[in-house]
């Protein structure tokens, strides 16, 4: 069973830095998570993306911002992440509003990652149809001549979001199906702990 340092039990993004530092030594992608988002008709949709970043403030992730999902985020700004790290046998839920990063911190992460990946983003519209691979392919090439000898700026449709929480869940395997969860709630800037029957 999960049993979090005192001096971080009522601070969920503590408990959450302590799990996620284990996660890292035990898990392939621990930083890979569930965005479940919701569009203005309230039709709803999951995928994973990778947590780049995450601080009292929320949980940073980056993505095309004509992509679907930012399409839903702009049109409704809710969202719900999930981890699972099965080594742990631990799950956590965020649910919260949601913003979009600054532009600085957006151009600091852009710059740390891979050329291809840069370019990448500047070839890619994403979750637009696509006629067929070597059509990107040949979008890709296109961007590495354009930014031949030169670094890569960030696209102006490529950026980040913050999910802010307003609640946080630890859910702890039991083998026996009774499960424990501790649900942490935000009001203002207090947290209040409840725990939860499996």
């Amino acid at each position: 069973m999960m049993s979090p340092a005192t001096h971080v039990a009522d601070d969920p993004i503590e408990i959450f830095r302590e799990l996620f530092e284990r996660a890292g030594q035990a898990c392939v992608e621990p930083d890979a998570m569930v965005l479940s988002t919701a569009d203005a008709g309230g039709r709803v949709s999951g995928r994973y993306v990778l947590l780049k970043t995450f601080d009292q403030r929320g949980f940073v992730f980056y993505t095309n911002l004509e992509s679907r999902k930012a399409r839903a985020l702009v049109s409704n700004p809710n969202a719900a992440l999930c981890f699972y790290w099965a080594p742990l046998e631990t799950q956590v839920r965020v649910e919260g509003t949601v913003e979009q990063v600054l532009d600085a911190d957006a151009d600091v992460y852009f710059a740390t990652r891979p050329r291809e990946s840069q370019i990448g983003a500047w070839a890619s519209t994403q979750s637009a149809a696509m006629a067929s691979r070597e059509v990107l392919e040949q979008r890709v090439s296109e961007m590495r001549v354009r930014f031949d000898g030169r670094g890569v700026p960030r696209p102006p449709f490529w950026s980040g979001f913050r999910v802010v929480p307003t609640s946080i869940e630890f859910w702890t395997r039991d083998p026996a199906r009774l499960h424990e969860r501790q649900h942490y709630e935000r009001d203002g800037g207090r947290w209040t702990r409840t725990l939860l029957y499996p």
